[in-house]
């Protein structure tokens, strides 16, 4: 990440204002999390979930925790702390609209990845929608068919369209 301007740091309860303002602004109504949803998360001893600030002002966050493979939450799900995970599981990740292809979402996933890696983790997972596949499988993820009925019926709270992807971890993250 050399040479990148932007320095994330852990979301925290302060943040909750300025991550619902970014949440508006990149999504319809039909993906909009509430605050009280996130404080549950910002509590789970399996989040690890990142912000980053311009000028003061939140202008991207990155809503993430460790799981396990092929277990999606659903929209609007608790983040689930588990005795053993294998996966970095990316739930929400938004960046404001006017500072978009500025490297902020790189600026947000290389590091966790690295984390997540050097915590032993070996897959990285996230439910794509509003037509990001091409998006996350530029960054490697690919497709994952999920076998599991509840799973899918999760998955389905994020409506068409909405598929579940995954990518290994690795040294070169």
């Amino acid at each position: 990440m050399s040479g990148s301007p932007w320095t994330p740091r852990a979301l925290t309860p302060d943040d909750l204002p300025g991550l619902l303002a970014v949440q508006r602004a990149c999504y319809g109504d039909g993906f909009v999390e509430s605050a009280a949803v996130f404080a549950r998360r910002l509590a789970s001893p399996a989040n690890c979930s990142l912000v980053l600030e311009h000028a003061g002002a939140v202008c991207a966050y990155l809503a993430a925790y460790r799981s396990v493979q092929g277990k999606v939450t659903p929209l609007h799900g608790d983040f689930e702390a588990l005795a053993h995970t294998d996966t970095l599981y990316l739930h929400d990740m938004a960046v404001l609209p006017a500072l978009s292809g500025q490297g902020v979402a790189r600026a947000l996933l290389q590091p966790l990845w690295a984390q997540a890696a050097a915590q032993g983790l070996q897959h990285t997972a996230l439910v794509s929608v509003q037509g990001s596949e091409a998006y996350w499988a530029r960054h490697g993820y690919a497709v994952q068919p999920l076998a599991d009925a509840a799973q899918q019926a999760r998955l389905a709270s994020y409506g068409a369209g909405a598929v579940y992807m995954a990518r290994r971890l690795g040294a070169g993250v």
